[in-house]
């Protein structure tokens, strides 16, 4: 298959975006980090921190992910424009994977991220709650 310069080129607008949400998570990350309160040992902030040090490499391969498919992305233009059409293809193939790797990455924080805030109510004794999806629900 023969891809243009442009196919590539559609890339740059969603993978800054993606790198620039990955930053934003880094960040509220990092605060997050540095307003912990460390002077309990008990197992729950032990819980707590096994899961902010995980995130953060996650985050961490996120956004080299994200720049590596940015960085082949260009590579992959700069191919086609010397006119090497299939090394140019192959180069974008693989920032495809990497973007979809990036993406995969974020999932899996995501759901670190929500076992997270539920450690969090569980510390606070707040029960959880059920929603049971009945047909009177579905009206709303």
């Amino acid at each position: 298959m023969d891809i243009t310069l442009t196919t590539p080129a559609m890339l740059f607008p969603a993978i800054s975006l993606l790198l620039l949400a990955y930053t934003n998570r880094f960040l509220a990350l990092a605060s997050i980090i540095r307003n912990f309160d460390f002077s309990g040992s008990n197992e729950n902030d032990q819980g707590q921190i096994k899961n902010l040090r995980s995130r953060i490499q996650l985050i961490k391969n996120m956004q080299g992910a994200g720049m590596g498919s940015f960085f082949l992305c260009v590579l992959s233009m700069l191919a086609i424009y010397a006119e090497y059409q299939t090394v140019g293809s192959t180069i974008f193939a693989f920032s495809l994977v990497l973007l979809l790797y990036s993406l995969w990455l974020s999932v899996r924080e995501i759901h670190i991220s929500v076992e997270a805030l539920d450690m969090h109510l569980s510390n606070l004794n707040i029960p959880t709650k059920k929603r049971s999806w009945n047909k009177s629900n579905t009206n709303r």
